[in-house]
């Protein structure tokens, strides 16, 4: 029971901390336009939204994977 509780209140003390800070966590990523393109999801806080991104194995332009971490545009604390 005592665990049930640290990991409830754990997982609050995140959620909290993302919806101050706008960040969101990658949850998953498509390639898409023939490659040209990446498509990430993040889950913020206040749900989920998706960056595009130019993609080349490279990374010389655009990226070669989504990054861990996005900040998205809409802050509570704002």
């Amino acid at each position: 029971m005592k665990m049930l509780i640290r990991a409830i209140a754990g997982v609050a003390i995140i959620w909290l901390a993302m919806l101050l800070t706008g960040y969101g966590v990658l949850t998953g990523s498509t390639k898409n336009a023939a490659g040209l393109g990446l498509q990430c999801s993040y889950l913020t806080a206040r749900g989920v939204i998706n960056a595009q991104y130019l993609h080349t194995d490279s990374g010389i332009v655009g990226v070669t994977e989504c990054p861990l971490l996005k900040k998205s545009g809409d802050v509570i604390d704002n």
